[in-house]
């Protein structure tokens, strides 16, 4: 349905990594398309050998994700297996775009889902997407439950989640220094590993643990 668009696309976007027109591309379809057509042409754009236009889909999906289940299970099934850290990254972007569509409140359950996922990509892209979590409105609002939230992860097996939860910690304790310091002072530093996020997510803070 979508092929010469993607020809052109493949022609046109391939020749260096540019996420803001990507980005803006993805804004472009979404506002030009039907639900069923951004459907059916981010599922064609994952059949292209380009990783740019298949971060395009993603993206798409990302914005139609809250009124799409498949969308969404797309994200949360397949783009998380993909090898690239690229899209990884567009990954995380995309789960953001998600969550602010549906309101960050509103979509506590998916990022407590996204947290606790078996797949380590799908926990760095919840914990990585929101930075800097306290920007969002609901968060600024409640920063305890971004702390709460992140300081799930301090154990996580994956040392690509851990770094990522640590400098979301860090990110917040900028504004909320007293907040980030009292959980961290709550760890158990014995763990090499919670000792490493800790160290990592207190480095602005003069009290560390």
């Amino acid at each position: 349905m979508f092929e010469a668009y993607i020809h052109e696309l493949e022609q046109s976007i391939t020749q260096k990594e540019n996420l803001k027109l990507i980005r803006s591309l993805s804004q472009d379809f979404v506002r030009d398309h039907s639900l069923a057509e951004c459907w059916i042409f981010s599922r064609e754009t994952w059949g292209s050998p380009f990783f740019q236009v298949q971060e395009l889909g993603v993206f798409i999906c990302g914005h139609i994700g809250n009124q799409h289940e498949e969308a969404l299970a797309f994200l949360e099934n397949e783009v998380v297996r993909h090898p690239d850290w690229r899209v990884q990254e567009v990954l995380a972007m995309a789960f953001d775009i998600c969550c602010s569509h549906i309101g960050y409140e509103q979509a506590l359950p998916l990022i407590q889902k996204w947290l606790s996922s078996d797949n380590e990509k799908q926990r760095r892209a919840a914990a990585e997407g929101l930075r800097v979590w306290t920007s969002r409105r609901y968060f600024r609002e409640n920063p305890l439950v971004a702390i709460k939230l992140l300081a799930g992860l301090r154990g996580d097996e994956s040392a690509y989640v851990r770094k990522s939860a640590g400098n979301a910690l860090r990110d917040i304790s900028k504004k909320f220094p007293e907040l980030v310091s009292a959980e961290l002072n709550s760890w158990d530093l014995s763990d090499k590993k919670i000792a490493q996020v800790c160290q990592s997510a207190g480095r602005y803070l003069p009290t560390a643990p």
